[in-house]
């Protein structure tokens, strides 16, 4: 799989594919002037990079503290994307990752937990201090 590596902003998230752990991770607030084109790239990469996985598991870690409307309808996206490559025999692993005092974030996760038919979708609650 090709690299995927986005630098944060301060009003959009970290965005980085690790190819030897065969992660991705999208790291921070993400409330971008356009959302669409912010994750236009990710789009990209998801769509040509999910058809050369093979038999590794590609894991997805979001660690987003705070996002905007426009951000959360482009992430259902992201996670439709996923949904499609999963039930095209994909091995795809989703952890969202949330501060164990952030309940909004908690019920986010929550939200697009139970929008996901088929994708593993796994809440992770993080204590104060603590890192993954």
């Amino acid at each position: 799989m090709d690299t995927l590596y986005i630098e944060a902003t301060k009003s959009s998230p970290f965005v980085k594919y690790n190819i030897e752990s065969n992660t991705l991770e999208i790291t921070g607030e993400c409330y971008p002037e356009n959302a669409v084109k912010f994750f236009s790239p990710v789009f990209e990469w998801l769509n040509t990079e999910t058809k050369k996985l093979d038999t590794p598991v590609l894991t997805v870690n979001l660690n987003i503290s705070y996002f905007n409307s426009s951000s959360s309808k482009a992430l259902m996206n992201f996670f439709d994307m996923l949904e499609e490559a999963y039930d095209n025999g994909k091995k795809i692993n989703v952890n969202w990752i949330y501060m164990e005092e952030n309940e909004t974030a908690e019920e986010c996760g929550e939200e697009f937990q139970e929008d996901l038919e088929t994708l593993p979708f796994n809440l992770v609650v993080l204590n104060s201090g603590q890192t993954i």
